[in-house]
């Protein structure tokens, strides 16, 4: 099995579900005690949480690149930003390492078309449902992008950062929530995509209507499918 370098801190109660993720999706794999090859480079999120706001974008591409040079070196074959969001300095990352990045849109996009869907809501921070970034890969990549009325993504937004990554997971924001995916649902959303991985710790399939693609999982195991499809693993 080839090495997954993980980005992570952003936030670090998202980094530990992908931890766990790909150590159960490599066990269920290849059965016994076996567990995934993996190093970790967790950020300080206070320090990227103050360059989104002042959109001091290029800067923090500078942070995350320097993390993925240090994961190549201690031996990743394979690089994962373990955050949406930060998915806007993809680009940067994958410039500074000659190693794959794992692009974390692609990763959803891939399963949400096998599923046969083509119109899927999008929830995340403000930056993954407003900015182009992300939308547009999953655009580009033929697929139809709902997101909530403004009041919906202040509401989506603010949970996940005065909430799920203080690891704090509240019955009132996930029946908001529920409210806000129906609403998608009610503008012809086919699918929901829980674009933050700090969302999977809050909503589950039972809260939707229709498909969720939680965004974490998914990229953990697209990770764990390259991890152990490169010849030679």
């Amino acid at each position: 099995m080839k090495t997954i370098g993980l980005i992570g801190g952003m936030s670090w109660e998202s980094t530990a579900e992908y931890y766990r993720l790909l150590n159960e999706l490599t066990r269920e794999r290849l059965g016994g005690l076996h567990s995934a090859r993996c190093v970790l480079y967790s950020v300080d999120f206070a320090e990227i949480e103050e360059l989104q706001v002042q959109s001091r974008w290029a800067e923090a591409g500078v942070t995350l690149a320097a993390a993925a040079q240090a994961l190549e070196a201690a031996g990743a074959d394979l690089v994962l930003i373990c955050t949406n969001t930060m998915h806007k300095v993809a680009d940067q990352v994958e410039a500074a390492i000659t190693v794959p990045l794992l692009h974390l849109a692609d990763a959803t996009a891939d399963a949400v078309r096998a599923s046969g869907v083509r119109t899927v809501g999008l929830l995340g921070t403000a930056f993954t449902m407003e900015q182009d970034f992300y939308r547009g890969r999953l655009e580009a990549g033929g697929l139809a992008v709902r997101v909530p009325d403004a009041e919906g993504r202040a509401l989506v937004h603010r949970v996940i950062y005065e909430e799920l990554c203080l690891g704090v997971v509240r019955e009132d924001s996930r029946a908001a929530y529920r409210t806000v995916i129906e609403d998608l649902v009610a503008a012809g959303a086919e699918g929901v995509i829980l674009g933050c991985t700090e969302i999977e710790l809050l909503i589950g399939p039972e809260d939707s209507p229709v498909l969720v693609f939680p965004t974490a999982r998914l990229h953990a195991e697209a990770a764990v499918q390259a991890a152990l499809s490169v010849p030679g693993c």
